[in-house]
């Protein structure tokens, strides 16, 4: 059996000893339970290695609980925004992702999220999403109204608000951001900006 060095005076095998077996109770190499083997699969980007050293904050895996979410971002009016992945909480370079919260009977503020393109979850409620359509003769307010399980796609610069029509229920989505931190754009009206935003 072969070994490489990964520290002074310590040595790990390159392959598993003869008889050893997987968690899964399958022998290395060989299928497990549901047809996978391990380190088998399409994975290009495993064996290249980053230039220069890994940031601390992106050598490992990062766990944020529930309990422990940001409210210092960006805000709107009417809403309430907690970071969970950032680039300020854990490193992240191209992501952010938090959650929103709506209060019955509320709207948020008009706004838009810049350069970020913006996926959003809904977990609980029937928030509505309002946002002005130019593409036809004369512009349009469009409402897309929502359950739990939906997606929305905001793609950006596009004003839009959100708005929890419900005069009981709290709405929560979860959204994730194509940019390390939340970039909220105010605005003083619901309008379509032109198509190349300065």
């Amino acid at each position: 059996m072969s070994e490489r060095s990964t520290s002074p005076g310590e040595t790990v095998p390159d392959e598993p000893p003869p008889g050893a077996t997987t968690p899964c109770g399958t022998a290395p190499g060989q299928p497990g339970p549901r047809g996978t083997v391990a380190g088998e699969g399409f994975h290009p980007h495993l064996h290249e290695q980053p230039p220069g050293p890994v940031a601390p904050l992106r050598a490992r895996l990062h766990h944020i609980r529930a309990d422990a979410l940001d409210g210092d971002t960006a805000q709107s009016g009417g809403m309430r925004r907690f970071a969970a992945v950032s680039g300020r909480t854990v490193g992240s370079e191209k992501l952010w992702m938090g959650q929103t919260h709506v209060a019955p009977s509320t709207a948020s503020s008009d706004h838009h999220h810049g350069a970020s393109e913006t996926a959003i979850h809904v977990v609980s409620g029937h928030p509505e999403f309002v946002f002005v359509d130019d593409s036809g003769e004369a512009p349009e307010e469009v409402r897309l109204r929502t359950s739990p399980g939906d997606y929305i796609f905001v793609p950006p610069y596009v004003p839009h608000r959100e708005e929890n029509p419900d005069p009981e229920a709290e709405a929560v989505v979860v959204i994730a951001r194509s940019t390390q931190e939340a970039v909220v754009v105010n605005l003083p009206g619901l309008y379509a900006l032109p198509a190349t935003p300065e």
